[in-house]
């Protein structure tokens, strides 16, 4: 549904040529894709393994309050300006140019460097369906994925938002599967054994390692919940952003409750920390943790179920970066901060350029495969977690100074279509948890560094060093690269360009803003039984 109003000269430069194709049910299971991922599938189990089960569960709720609330300062200005580079392109109008110019290009980074660790993730999962000595090209899978990724890219936005809600579907039920059989595990009525909260009292549990390895999960965790804020991109192709946004949006408190809360917490109770089959240092659904929990319920076969669960996750993911990384790229041309020709969109309203960029970048994934599958997938976990930290709490930050322009202008709150829950404090709470976050990792990251054993030493003891010495590295970069990045791009384009401070009265708050039509506000109003709600909702 293309209407007049909304493709006026209020629209904002980057929002020519796009398509407003997503329906509710499209921005509801993005939302939830964006949840549940390989972060979830396979990483959760190294968590309760470094931080037990109570470090972990209180890792994921700290980071998951953190999350709430920087959701919702995306839903109030995405709904009252839903632009391809959302909260990256609020800077420009609010703060800074060069601060827009920073975050959009860290964002690109982020999701560019996810292709390949997922890709790279795409190519072990496969492996465990092949025999040991097979002579299967690791890189076919990946090279296999991306033309796919390519072709659905290129159909336009419905196919990625139908894609994508289908393989939502498949996660979410996974999910409550097993739940359920977790909580019959746990109480003993399948599988022969009474858990209850027997792995809590083991030797190191609750909260194995004390602080110090509760610091360690939060990189981890907070790539385990990346993607979340994907909603305030999709919104500038949502059909009505001011129903759509906000109900996406909602459902991360819920989404953070039923899905991670309660997963960790019953993997928690059901397999021991010191579990070996925890740490899954090859990423291997086979010792996955949620498999190890089908197999304790008797179910055969668990492995290959939750293989192919995680492949669609990964599939699902990869999916979902390249629409969102192809997103950034058209926001960095229409802003004038990269080349113009990267900004063209074809007639299905697809950034044509920005997609062939987009995959040549994927395609560094066949490289780093040869490197090591497993070690690519935890260096750029590491990264990519540390910049997932840095947009939040710059997301934050831009909300505070949306409300400072907001009233500045003599607009009242309930002018907004959104209105956050819990301003001012929810924020103050998200942003002293999230400052908190940041600064430990920072700490952990210099702290103990490996010392060499010596010329004599043994071949155990230099292979231990120069393990300890990869962990050193990789978390120095995780920790360092997105702060000293991101003080490169924002002090160099305000040198080179002479930015300065926009003030609160002059902050451009209405250009690229949506005006609902009367169907649109119709589409709103809450009306008809249930089960046609419901109908409409599927279709």
């Amino acid at each position: 549904m293309q209407d007049v109003a909304h493709t006026d000269n209020n629209l904002a430069p980057e929002q020519e040529g796009l398509k407003r194709d997503l329906r509710l049910r499209h921005m509801i299971m993005i939302a939830v894709s964006g949840t549940i991922g390989t972060g979830l599938f396979l990483t959760s189990g190294n968590t309760i393994a470094t931080a037990g089960p109570g470090g972990a569960l209180l890792a994921y709720s700290l980071i998951g309050v953190w999350l709430v609330f920087v959701c919702q300062a995306i839903g109030e200005i995405a709904t009252l300006l839903p632009l391809p580079g959302a909260f990256n392109a609020w800077g420009g109008r609010i703060f800074d140019e060069a601060f827009s110019f920073q975050m959009t290009w860290m964002y690109f980074i982020n999701w560019a460097l996810t292709i390949p660790a997922e890709l790279s993730a795409a190519a072990v999962i496969i492996s465990f369906w092949l025999p040991e000595d097979s002579k299967f090209p690791p890189w076919i899978v990946p090279l296999i994925i991306i033309v796919i990724m390519v072709i659905i890219n290129v159909s336009g936005v419905k196919a990625y938002g139908e894609i994508e809600y289908w393989l939502s579907i498949l996660k979410v039920c996974t999910i409550i599967m097993f739940i359920i059989c977790g909580i019959l595990v746990d109480a003993g009525a399948i599988g022969g054994v009474k858990y209850g909260m027997d792995a809590w009292h083991i030797d190191g549990a609750p909260f194995k390692g004390g602080f110090m390895a509760f610091v360690t999960v939060l990189v981890s965790v907070g790539y385990a919940y990346g993607g979340s804020e994907m909603t305030g991109v999709t919104a500038a192709e949502s059909r009505n952003p001011h129903k759509h946004v906000p109900k996406a949006v909602n459902t991360v408190l819920v989404r953070i409750a039923f899905f991670y809360i309660i997963s960790v917490f019953l993997l928690g109770s059901i397999i021991r920390n010191d579990d070996p089959q925890l740490k899954n240092t090859s990423h291997s659904a086979a010792t996955a943790p949620f498999t190890i929990v089908f197999a304790k319920a008797g179910i055969s076969a668990a492995a290959n179920y939750m293989n192919a669960v995680v492949f669609t996750s990964v599939f699902s993911a990869i999916n979902s970066d390249f629409y969102v990384a192809t997103r950034m790229l058209l926001s960095l041309s229409r802003n004038g901060w990269a080349h113009k020709s990267i900004g063209y969109t074809n007639a299905r309203g697809v950034p044509m350029v920005a997609l062939a960029i987009v995959t040549a970048c994927s395609c560094l994934s066949l490289i780093t495969i040869f490197v090591g599958s497993g070690v690519v997938f935890s260096w750029f976990v590491s990264i990519i977690g540390s910049i997932i930290f840095q947009s939040w709490i710059l997301i934050l930050f831009l909300h505070f100074r949306f409300r400072y322009c907001w009233k500045k202008q003599g607009r009242a709150v309930n002018e907004l279509p959104y209105v956050s829950w819990g301003y001012p404090y929810g924020n103050i709470l998200a942003t002293i948890i999230g400052i908190c976050c940041i600064v430990a990792t920072c700490y952990l990251s210099v702290i103990n560094p490996p010392h060499h054993p010596g010329a004599d030493a043994t071949p155990e003891a230099l292979a231990d060093f120069k393990s300890a010495r990869d962990g050193y590295a990789q978390g120095l970069l995780g920790a360092w690269f997105p702060w000293l990045c991101s003080a490169c791009l924002f002090f160099g384009y305000k040198f080179v360009k002479k930015t300065k401070l926009i003030k609160a009265e002059e902050a451009d708050l209405d250009t690229g803003r949506f005006i609902p039509t009367e169907s649109d506000l119709k589409d709103m109003e809450v009306r008809g039984p249930l089960w046609k709600r419901i109908v409409k909702f599927l279709i």
